[in-house]
């Protein structure tokens, strides 16, 4: 059966099931991370236990608790576990996607990660389904690739619009839907991340007069940036 497609927006992504999604490169990788959190928030999927290798610890910067407390996490709700290399990384995540205790599990890969392929992805999304953990594959620079994934993702920074006497505004993100199982894909959204209600709300589209193309975004949207597949 086909759920509403926008209803991520206030309930997350679908629990109990795996989610993938990429960023093209390390200078979106904040947005892709800051984007996982988000959803975890606003689909009640807590604690959160985040996943990932030397490499993305080196690549990507540590975590902070205070930027994870800007989008409304306390670091309380989040246990970090830095591994050394992908097979280590996919042996973590098939353990900890079985433990019902567990609300949201971030895995981080950056590159290509040969080995998260169709037969990892599958465990990965049984595990889920018999826990009921909402499980996040964040991929930063990787093409997709044929998976078990529920939905997969591409998430980029967006301009967001400025407060009260030119203060910053909310985090904001450019999304789109590259698949979904058992329903349609290729929606683009533009949203902001609403810390207080603890949901994504729609962004005002640059050029917002501009008239609307046929997937009813803005014809000043760019093409997504990953490659569809699988």
């Amino acid at each position: 059966m086909i759920v509403d497609e926008a209803a991520w927006l206030t309930d997350g992504l679908g629990r109990a099931q795996l989610h993938e999604l990429f960023a093209i490169d390390a200078d979106e990788a904040a947005a892709a991370a800051g984007f996982a959190v988000a959803v975890a928030i606003a689909g009640k999927a807590l604690p959160v236990l985040w996943l990932r290798t030397m490499t993305a610890e080196r690549r990507g910067g540590r975590l902070r608790a205070g930027g994870l407390g800007e989008l409304g996490l306390d670091s309380r709700a989040v246990v970090l576990g830095v591994v050394a290399d992908e097979a280590a990384l996919l042996r973590a995540a098939a353990d900890a996607a079985r433990c019902p205790g567990l609300g949201t599990l971030i895995v981080e890969a950056w590159g290509p990660a040969p080995g998260i392929d169709l037969t990892a992805t599958r465990r990965l999304m049984l595990a889920a389904e018999a826990s009921g953990a909402t499980v996040l594959m964040v991929r930063i620079g990787a093409e997709p690739r044929p998976s078990a994934t529920a939905t997969r993702w591409s998430v980029a920074a967006a301009p967001s619009t400025a407060l009260d006497a030119d203060a910053p505004g909310v985090p904001a993100f450019a999304v789109e839907c590259l698949r979904r199982r058992g329903g349609p894909a290729g929606r683009q959204w533009r949203v902001e991340w609403d810390r207080d209600a603890t949901c994504f709300r729609n962004a005002p589209l640059p050029g917002a007069d501009l008239p609307l193309v046929a997937d009813r975004t803005s014809a000043l949207d760019s093409p997504a940036f990953v490659r569809r597949t699988g």
